[in-house]
């Protein structure tokens, strides 16, 4: 296996933001975050805006990064179930941080929120 980061120097921040940018890392760290454990149905259901392509690319980012584990029952049919792992757990409070912050954004621009 190739490595991912090369053994230069690198800025917290941008190491950070390769982890968890993107539309859709943070959104789905927070949602595991919420339900603690969820099947690839579900996070599809949740995610209304992402494509089976995208949710399964963005997944196994997650996964190779160590943000997220899976855990493959073998039974017909496949069962996958998908949670935080510990360095994933860490940045719940911060994108909580986020969220707080975007309800006061919602609520100064008079728009209708819905809760995630």
């Amino acid at each position: 296996m190739k490595k991912k980061y090369s053994e230069e120097p690198i800025c917290a921040v941008d190491y950070a933001f390769k982890r968890i940018g993107g539309k859709y890392k943070g959104r789905i760290i927070w949602y595991l975050g919420v339900h603690s454990v969820m099947r690839y149905g579900e996070l599809k259901r949740t995610i209304m805006d992402i494509t089976p392509k995208m949710l399964t690319q963005t997944l196994r980012e997650l996964e190779d990064d160590k943000l997220i584990s899976r855990k493959v029952y073998h039974e017909v049919p496949p069962k996958v179930e998908y949670f935080l792992s510990e360095s994933g757990t860490e940045l719940i409070p911060f994108i909580d941080h986020l969220r707080q912050w975007g309800d006061k954004q919602i609520e100064k621009e008079k728009l209708t929120p819905i809760k995630c």
